[in-house]
């Protein structure tokens, strides 16, 4: 997901895979370990196809894997990225981002499923979305405020994460492309048309950027 914005309270500490920590780098410690992916574009299969659920955890090849999408999430200005994203075919997704309460996420999250939510405590809010696999525009898109999703973390410890507002809209956005969905199947058929009549003029420009910024962290 491209950067666009749950947690109200006062605790501003950074929130890594949903727990409080006391002091975290502007960098993640991912982001110093990982090399830079390719990111698939839409129209790319893969983008298209329901990943394959994570059965090996603990391993050194799913470790450098995340680091990876860590690293390639940094140098796009990312908010978050999921595997299929870096062209792999496998349920896991990470993200890096500050919500609309000044509070930081980060983690990364295999497997995720998230809860249903019950008709009466659905509220949607509509907001601008981008994605790093359709790079350039961005369009209003309704989600809910409001996201609970379950998984493992790298090592196969369960996770709960919960996010409010553009947190939550992260988890859906990311948990959305691992079912081989985009922001752009959510358009009507005019609006994304002309999303991809917009990407086209600026990718050579966002492609040009995330090497740029690729290049400063010797990446």
């Amino acid at each position: 997901m491209a950067v666009g914005f749950g947690d109200t309270s006062q605790d501003r500490r950074v929130r890594v895979l949903g727990e409080p920590v006391d002091s975290y780098p502007r960098l993640a410690p991912e982001v110093e370990r990982g090399a830079v992916r390719r990111i698939t574009v839409v129209g790319e299969e893969i983008l298209r196809r329901r990943c394959r659920e994570v059965t090996q955890f603990g391993t050194p090849e799913l470790s450098q894997l995340v680091d990876d999408m860590f690293a390639t999430n940094q140098v796009a200005e990312g908010a978050g990225l999921a595997a299929n994203q870096v062209d792999v075919n496998m349920q896991l997704f990470v993200w890096d981002i500050t919500d609309e309460w000044g509070v930081r996420h980060v983690g990364h999250i295999a497997n995720p499923v998230l809860d249903e939510v019950p008709t009466e405590q659905r509220r949607l809010v509509e907001e601008p979305e981008g994605c790093l696999s359709v790079p350039g525009p961005y369009r209003v898109v309704p989600r809910l405020d409001r996201a609970v999703v379950r998984g493992r973390d790298k090592n196969g410890k369960p996770l709960v994460i919960e996010g409010r507002g553009y947190f939550a809209r992260c988890l859906q956005h990311e948990t959305d492309h691992l079912h081989g969905r985009l922001y752009l199947d959510r358009l009507a058929q005019r609006e994304r048309k002309a999303a991809l009549r917009e990407m086209v003029a600026s990718k050579d420009e966002m492609f040009a950027r995330r090497a740029a910024l690729a290049k400063k962290l010797g990446k």
